[in-house]
């Protein structure tokens, strides 16, 4: 679907050529302006809706930041109209709860697959088929998390569609189903709760391009529970710091 007909994608306002191939992806269309700031000539190519886009280079190359919004929705529609006109290589950069009590605030956490507790998959792909980053990607995100020395962990994510479901799930009407689950996902190992890789690891599957998902730890609620300590954390620029380095790898 085109919003007109020089070829601008219906929603996220873009035609070929206004990004390159290699885009970060932040959740909250605030925090693009901060990414954008470590790109040369960065400049405001397009903002519509929750999608904003910057795009400047990096090492030579032309690299974009666009944000997805909330949750796996709009996080495909994003990925689908990005790859329409040109991007190949995506990073989310986003924050996330930890759940693994050895995940702690302002931690980092890259995603090597997600769980598909969301809906937007299900229109994907059959639920048998697992959410995977591109090994690449992850790679290139574990060299450059050791290259800037932050704390990280690597591993399964779990991505949900109610924010409200995974803090109080004790209050929703199927609590028992959410609580079970949780408690599974804790017993597997799971490191971290988010609400968009599994959408973009299956559509980026299914659209044959390379994604990636870095986060910025907030707070823990297992620890909270734990009584262990657990600040909340807000400063998303080491999870952006990491990023950047690793498409800086990614282009080398």
């Amino acid at each position: 679907m085109k919003y007109s007909d020089d070829g601008t994608q219906y929603h996220i306002g873009l035609k070929e050529g206004d990004v390159g191939e290699y885009v970060i992806l932040p959740g909250d269309p605030k925090r693009c302006a901060k990414i954008a700031a470590y790109f040369e000539d960065a400049k405001l190519v397009a903002d519509r809706r929750e999608f904003t886009t910057y795009t400047g280079f990096l090492n030579g190359e032309k690299v974009s930041v666009t944000s997805t919004g909330i949750g796996g929705p709009s996080a495909s529609i994003a990925l689908e109209e990005l790859v329409k006109v040109g991007a190949k290589y995506f990073i989310r950069v986003g924050t996330c709860g930890g759940m693994d009590t050895d995940v702690k605030s302002g931690d980092l956490v890259i995603a090597t697959g997600a769980i598909r507790m969301e809906g937007t998959t299900k229109e994907y792909a059959p639920i048998e088929f697992p959410a995977v980053a591109d090994y690449d990607i992850v790679t290139a995100l574990i060299n450059s998390a050791k290259k800037l020395q932050m704390s990280y962990h690597v591993g399964v994510v779990e991505c949900k569609d109610s924010f409200y479901g995974q803090h109080n799930p004790e209050i929703m009407p199927v609590s028992y189903e959410l609580m079970n689950k949780w408690d599974a996902w804790l017993k597997l190992g799971c490191l971290a709760s988010e609400m968009e890789s599994a959408a973009l690891f299956v559509v980026g599957s299914y659209l044959r391009v390379k994604v990636g998902s870095i986060f910025l730890v907030v707070a823990n609620q297992e620890r909270e529970k734990l009584g262990m300590e657990n600040p909340v954390v807000h400063d998303t620029d080491s999870a952006i710091k990491t990023a950047v380095e690793a498409i800086k790898m990614l282009i080398r």
